[in-house]
């Protein structure tokens, strides 16, 4: 499970965190909020699916999935504690036939084959129920990493050079940017599954052509030094960012695994997850999302994600996560609580927004 740095900041008290986190001076940025309910008449009208690969699960971390189990046996217990009227999936096939549901909580996104993130959002349109998140064409847009890239350069946000090669079309040397070191992974790929790095075209031409083998396309980057910088959003009315977070390395040229992230290997020795309480950089930041986040709107949440160089000041945008992990041990978890929620508080906030501009909570 989660292992952490007796030096970290999150072994400091939650109110000298907050304190530092004020010096900010961000005014988008929410250290504070006020949780939003789900009135128990909704609760008694309302018939929820919750759709999970592990919601059907006991929470034991799974020897391929690891800790995505315990995060969706969290979430299925705090909808469940919330007195909802619950039904429970762990697979597409319910949705080929309209269910007697009126609304979707949908957590199943890494199903095993190609844009499969966009499944769940396409059924649940096709059916006419409603669903939280966002709709297929923006799950679509935000997942696809070159495209989100594209989205970033025209808000004029910095992105990195990089180069797609979707499978099946030319793998053009040419496209490659010039680099030392390189990262390659599919375009579309979650907590950093099939991930590579290369020094040299031979070692990319190989990368890519095992991604292609996989069924995906591929995205080719630079190698960027630094840390990455976790700014999750939630939309009450209007997106507001939660405290920012920083996957601190302790060697900045680490490349971080998808079995790092999924807590399948100890990686406590490696990096740790605290607060980013860099003001100037935080400004940019918020600067950034908030040009990004009108691309995607609306949107129930996501996870904008950035690479940070703490020693020269750099600020690169990376990828952007819709229906990203809300695991309590995660990012936004952790950066509810900075804001003063409970993770109950924070997913029955996120699912009463998402009612109440889907119109089914006054």
């Amino acid at each position: 499970m989660w292992a952490s740095s007796q030096n970290s900041a999150w072994n400091r008290p939650l109110a000298d965190l907050k304190g530092g986190l004020k010096q900010l001076k961000v005014p988008i940025l929410a250290l504070e909020i006020t949780p939003l309910t789900i009135d128990q008449a909704t609760k008694d009208r309302l018939r929820i699916m919750f759709i999970a690969k592990h919601a059907l699960g006991d929470g034991t971390p799974h020897p391929e999935d690891g800790n995505h189990a315990v995060y969706h046996h969290e979430v299925r217990g705090i909808l469940e504690d919330l007195g909802l009227n619950l039904t429970l999936a762990d697979r597409f096939e319910v949705l080929f036939e309209k269910p007697e549901v009126d609304f979707v909580f949908p957590l199943l996104n890494r199903a095993g084959f190609f844009n499969s993130e966009m499944l769940g959002p396409l059924l649940c349109t096709r059916l006419g129920i409603p669903f939280l998140g966002a709709s297929p064409i923006l799950r679509g847009l935000s997942d696809d990493k070159h495209l989100a890239k594209r989205a970033a350069v025209d808000a004029g946000v910095p992105t990195a050079p990089w180069a797609i090669y979707r499978r099946g079309a030319p793998v053009d040397a040419a496209k490659c940017p010039a680099a030392e070191r390189y990262v390659i992974k599919p375009n579309a790929s979650s907590a950093s599954w099939g991930v590579h790095d290369a020094t040299d075209w031979t070692g990319v031409r190989a990368a890519i052509q095992e991604i292609h083998d996989d069924k995906h396309d591929a995205i080719v980057e630079p190698f960027l030094d630094g840390s990455d910088v976790e700014v999750p959003v939630i939309t009450i009315g209007d997106p507001v960012i939660l405290p920012m977070l920083i996957f601190r390395q302790a060697d900045p040229a680490h490349l971080r695994t998808y079995y790092e992230k999924r807590d399948l290997v100890d990686r406590s020795q490696k990096y740790s997850l605290d607060p980013f309480e860099n003001p100037e950089m935080s400004a940019r930041i918020t600067e950034y999302t908030q040009k990004l986040w009108g691309e995607y709107r609306p949107f129930d949440y996501g996870r904008f994600e950035y690479r940070v160089n703490e020693e020269t000041g750099e600020v690169t945008f990376l990828e952007l996560n819709l229906n990203c992990n809300l695991w309590s041990e995660k990012v936004y978890g952790r950066a509810a609580r900075l804001a003063g929620l409970t993770q109950s508080q924070l997913i029955e906030t996120i699912l009463a927004e998402s009612l109440r501009r889907q119109g089914l909570m006054d």
